[in-house]
């Protein structure tokens, strides 16, 4: 059964900006993701903003939207075929396991100028 789903968009030339500032990367990102982030060269911005809308897609998602959970709680990785997956930690995990959850879902693209993201959560 669904739990939840949630969708976010977001402009890459913004987390562009925002990844020339000195603690953004610390602030919402885990340090696997600031590794993955960092190996993918000309498109890292591209991934930096495809994480931050899948980070804020779970958020909508759980139905709660960041607020107690926090985006490091939620950490975006990717599988050895390159397909996204979740990771929660602290209060996001609590709110996984309050649901009763069991998947969650998460496919996120990216154009030119766009990212987006999309999660469905089941149990």
């Amino acid at each position: 059964m669904v739990l939840g789903i949630g969708c976010d968009i977001i402009e890459i030339a913004r987390i562009k900006k925002s990844l020339e500032k000195e603690n953004f990367l610390h602030r919402y990102f885990t340090n696997k993701e600031i590794k993955l982030i960092n190996e993918r060269g000309f498109c890292a911005s591209a991934t930096a903003a495809g994480n931050f809308c899948a980070k804020e897609a779970v958020a909508k998602a759980f139905g709660i939207g960041f607020g107690d959970i926090m985006p490091i709680d939620i950490e975006i990785l990717r599988s050895d075929k390159n397909a996204p997956y979740v990771i929660l930690h602290g209060k996001a995990l609590l709110e996984f396991e309050r649901l009763e959850a069991l998947n969650i879902f998460l496919s996120i693209s990216h154009s030119k100028e766009m990212a987006i993201a999309y999660v469905v959560i089941e149990n």
